[in-house]
């Protein structure tokens, strides 16, 4: 069994009620344990509206949340340095988020698996009506 991460856009698209994402989120939590980064957790408060507030930290706390570790940044900053080396823009979350998944084994599900291409991370790309495929 995959236990998954969640990336920011799943879970605004949660939040939001996007079609076929709360069943998406629900159905991949009945399958395996799902977390989050503190850096998704971090954009999704930021992000959040006034009157999403509950609905917001309700999701949130349902969820695992995994801290920001020296291992993790340390992934984070390789990959970071590697993508600038090659000449590829790679956002500083993103980095650690992809770092995140790939210490502790997780299957990244992302709305945005371009931002997530590397070797060693399993991606799945959610599209715009909540159905998932394995990214390679």
């Amino acid at each position: 069994m995959t236990d998954y991460l969640f990336d920011s856009g799943i879970l605004i698209r949660h939040l939001r009620n996007y079609k076929g994402y709360p069943e998406l989120t629900d159905r991949l939590a009945g399958e395996a344990i799902v977390f989050i980064s503190v850096i998704t957790r971090f954009e999704i408060v930021r992000g959040m509206r006034i009157y999403e507030r509950e609905s917001t930290f309700n999701l949130l706390e349902s969820l695992d949340t995994i801290v920001l570790t020296n291992e993790i940044a340390d992934i984070a900053g390789e990959i970071y340095y590697s993508s600038r080396a090659r000449g590829v823009t790679f956002g500083e979350a993103d980095a650690i988020i992809a770092a995140t998944a790939m210490q502790h084994g997780l299957a990244l599900v992302t709305t945005n698996a371009k931002h997530f291409s590397m070797h060693n991370l399993v991606v799945y790309e959610a599209d715009d009506i909540g159905n998932i495929s394995l990214r390679e």
